[in-house]
Parts: C-alpha cells; sequence; structure tokens
C-alpha cells in the first residue's frame, strides 16, 4: 500500500517540480516578461486566500521531500540484505538470495522432491533456513526431509563458512502421479 501512495506523491511531485523548472526556464531566457512575473507575485502578496494556498503548497512539497529522502535511504538498506564476514583479506558479502539458491540446489538432489521454495533468516548463531516442499509420495517422509536437512545444511556450511543452526521443513502437499495403463486388446 506504501509503494502505491510514494508512487503517487513521486507523480505529484515530479509534476509540480516540472511546471516549476518550465518557469525559471522562461524567466531565463527572458520568454517571460518581468512585468508577468512581478505581477503574479503581487497578486500573491495582496491576496490572502492565494497567499495561505501558495504558503500551504510549499509545506506539502517540502514534507514530499523529506518523504522521499527517507525512503531513498530506508529502501537502499532493505534491498542489499546479505552477511557480512571480515577475513585476513578483505570483506566478503553474501546475498541473502544466494544461500537461498544454494539451498534449492542442494535440497533438488533428493530424490521424491518435486518443488521447493526457500528463505533465509539470519541470527547471531547463523542462518535458520525454512524450505518448503512438495513431494512425489513415493517416499517415506521423515526419511525424505531427514535427508533434507542433512544434505542442506552440510552445503551450505561448507560452501559460505557460516553456521547453520536450523533447516526447517515444511512439506506443503503431495503431487499426484498419473500412471495410465495402456490397454492392449
Amino acid at each position: 500500500m506504501m509503494r502505491v501512495v510514494d508512487k503517487l506523491l513521486l507523480f505529484l511531485y515530479s509534476i509540480v517540480i516540472g511546471v516549476i523548472s518550465v518557469i525559471l526556464v522562461c524567466l531565463g531566457f527572458n520568454w517571460l516578461r518581468i512585468e508577468m512575473a512581478a505581477d503574479a507575485l503581487r497578486e500573491i502578496y495582496q491576496r490572502d486566500a492565494v497567499s495561505i494556498t501558495v504558503g500551504v503548497i510549499g509545506i506539502v512539497l517540502f514534507l514530499m521531500s523529506l518523504r522521499f529522502f527517507y525512503v531513498s535511504l530506508a529502501r537502499g538498506a532493505a534491498n542489499s540484505q546479505s552477511i557480512d564476514q571480515r577475513t585476513e583479506f578483505g570483506d566478503i558479502r553474501i546475498s541473502m538470495e544466494t544461500i537461498e539458491n544454494l539451498a534449492l540446489k542442494a535440497a533438488a538432489k533428493g530424490k521424491g522432491i518435486k518443488d521447493l521454495r526457500a528463505r533465509v533468516r539470519a541470527s547471531d548463531e547463523g542462518l535458520e533456513i525454512i524450505l518448503r516442499a512438495v513431494i512425489d509420495g513415493e517416499h517415506a517422509i521423515p526419511a525424505l526431509t531427514e535427508e533434507i536437512q542433512r544434505v542442506v545444511k552440510t552445503h551450505i556450511e561448507d560452501i559460505t563458512g557460516i553456521p547453520v543452526m536450523n533447516v526447517a521443513v515444511f512439506v506443503a502437499n503431495v503431487i499426484q502421479t498419473n500412471t495410465i495403463k495402456s490397454r492392449v486388446e
């Protein structure tokens, strides 16, 4: 919802800034006579309603500028979720998306798995990996999920060097296999 509001505010803000820039260009190249600009300013100062309207518009534009400044800082931090490590040679940043893809790659090697999704959360103790799986129903679920947990934990720790504290597997569904036997007469 906030994205829609931010987009609407940005649209209105860009229109107002566009109008102001056109007026400034016209003034800069003397396409507007100075008398016209002076008459417009006198009109603003003489009429209370126009003066109040211009003041309110100025306040709204200032608040919109503050909002966009805040959003630009907040979204930049949110988009760069990663695990940071320091080595003797420098810094290493591994994105959460990379860790999710590594978990999916490791889990997909198991037999009986048809669809996978992964989510990774980081804490001070290590990573928590949540896998959502659709299975074929031909393999024992406890053995299958235990194998997935072991393989994913080992793979992530070996590849990234980050400890994995928990691998949770949620079996979301079982795929129905369509076995159609052909009949020969």
